[in-house]
């Protein structure tokens, strides 16, 4: 009698995510799980209800994509066409301290905004509560979550610039025991936002030990002037608490700092030989993303946005929080590298785009002066897109064995509610760009290395069981690419270009997308710890 499956893919190249050559292979699917990978000859009598003819395609595991930030735009729009058009099945959310739970207090009230500009009604406190309003959205991917520190303190403490007294350190222990049980997969910190970049490294060591089996991830504490010793901090936690560490966006971020690339390889490299659980990711683009705001001192954002408006208002200290900037940023080349990539008032669409130095010298300002007005104006709500990385220095992180690929991106599509602004490339083209231009054009590593790294390697780092590898029983989670056309579209100035190359993406045993439409949504999941 005839198996009976779903899918029936025939003669592909298959990668199977291990890191071993590929192979001429058949692969049956039944259900949510791959039913078989044998050669032409070695399946057996079949019947299936679908089939795909692959001759001169390549097929691999789901891409892993370990630095996303789609906790609010997934429940906005659950097609997330920026990310299973460029073969992404599973992200890794919660990073750089922020996640969907726990929401208490001011941690809570501070992401009203986010959640009235996506126009999403429900609310929620934690992640039981969050997981079953995602799953009832049913995204088009997989999600998981790291729980993240900037909710625990907000939670507890608010947004002071203090130390937590023993009580409150209790209660972020207790919030963060409650998020992974709840299915959250590990702790990620901010340390350059608040309330995170109030935190000391023994609070962090603290919580880090009350999930030593978990893994911590970190935006760290620089990633410029000082990013020697914040890998250092990294690395301390590690040690004192025993938990498994990652860094988030490996870079060298300003000119001044792309010498120290090689000591920073060096000194994650030695503590790897010593035995500690290292690993890091990093998007292939030499611009970051993040709040406009990150531009000033830390100091201003104490007490929460009301009170960092304050003080940019305040005639007094904000002559010192210019001080501060430009003392850091002397080179007046600075200001031509940050782009505005979103606003929220219609009045101020048109400056989208540019860079800061243009619009101040439109407007008859300095640089700095512009910075201060714009952020009052949009009341902080402003994204910016920096241009401040080495391409050589990119390349060379690229290589690292060790290093997955994270878009530090939200799922966004080409139109609804999350097709807003200017934002990065990276959110349409960061998988497509890795494999085709890095791995396959400039030969950085072989493809088969490449596809390791975005698949096994990211599943076994952040303990996605079942995923990640093409293998009998492993869900089936799968790419088809055209491996001679595989390779990103998306541009700053045109970000939502959809990529070339990407034939089929499966997600759980179904066609969610094919020759660059999402075809099926709704295929996606909540992967929670230990299921």
């Amino acid at each position: 009698m005839a198996r009976e499956i779903d899918l029936f893919i025939k003669g592909a190249m298959a990668y199977d995510g291990s890191g071993g050559e590929p192979v001429r292979a058949d692969i049956g699917i039944a259900g949510d799980r791959i039913a078989f990978v044998t050669g032409p000859s070695g399946r057996g009598a079949l019947r299936a209800r679908h089939y795909i003819e692959a001759k001169g395609l390549s097929v691999c595991p789901g891409f892993i994509d370990t630095h996303a930030h789609s906790e609010f735009t997934l429940l906005a729009d659950g097609r997330a066409e920026g990310k299973v058009l460029q073969g992404v099945t599973t992200e890794v959310n919660g990073n750089c301290g922020l996640s969907a739970a726990p929401l208490y207090r001011e941690a809570f009230s501070h992401r009203e905004k986010d959640l009235r500009e996506l126009e999403i009604e429900e609310r929620w406190a934690t992640f039981h509560e969050y997981f079953a309003l995602l799953e009832a959205r049913k995204p088009s991917i997989n999600f998981a979550t790291l729980a993240g520190h900037g909710n625990l303190r907000a939670s507890v403490i608010g947004y002071d610039d203090r130390r937590p007294s023993g009580e409150e350190m209790e209660s972020m222990r207790m919030l963060l025991r409650d998020a992974v049980g709840q299915g959250a997969i590990g702790l990620s910190t901010g340390l350059i936002y608040p309330p995170g970049v109030y935190a000391d490294t023994l609070e962090l060591v603290e919580l880090a030990k009350s999930i030593p089996d978990f893994l911590y991830a970190s935006h760290m504490r620089s990633e410029g002037d000082a990013l020697i010793e914040a890998i250092e901090e990294l690395l301390r936690i590690g040690r004192e608490s025993g938990i498994a560490v990652h860094v988030s966006h490996l870079k060298t971020g300003g000119r001044a700092n792309w010498h120290k690339i090689e000591k920073a390889i060096e000194v994650v490299d030695k503590a790897k030989q010593g035995g500690l659980r290292v690993s890091a990711d990093r998007y292939p683009y030499t611009a970051a993303s993040t709040d406009l705001d990150a531009v000033l001192p830390s100091w201003t954002y104490a007490g929460g946005a009301e009170e960092e408006l304050r003080r940019l208002q305040d005639g007094e200290i904000r002559a010192k929080i210019r001080e501060e900037v430009l003392e850091r940023h002397q080179d007046a080349e600075y200001w031509d590298g940050i782009v505005i990539s979103s606003l929220n008032k219609e009045s101020n669409k048109w400056m989208e785009g540019k860079t800061l130095s243009f619009l101040a010298e439109k407007t008859g300002k300095g640089p700095v002066e512009f910075l201060f007005d714009l952020l009052i104006n949009e009341r902080l709500r402003i994204g910016a897109i920096f241009h401040s990385m080495s391409e050589e220095n990119l390349e060379r992180f690229l290589s690292l064995p060790h290093l997955m690929i994270g878009s530090d991106s939200s799922a966004r599509s080409t139109d609804g509610p999350t097709h807003t602004g200017k934002p990065h490339p990276r959110g349409f083209g960061t998988f497509p760009r890795f494999i085709g231009r890095y791995a396959r054009d400039r030969g950085l590593m072989s493809v088969t290395e490449a596809i390791r790294r975005v698949t096994m390697l990211a599943a076994t780092t952040f303990g996605l069981k079942g995923r990640g590898q093409l293998r009998e029983g492993f869900y089936a989670d799968l790419v088809l690419f055209d491996e001679e056309k595989i390779l990103d579209r998306a541009t700053f100035e045109e970000p939502f270009l959809t990529p070339e190359g990407i034939r089929s993406v499966i997600v759980n045993g179904v066609v969610a997308a094919r020759d660059g439409a999402v075809c099926v949504p709704g295929a996606g999941r909540v992967l929670r710890h230990g299921r």
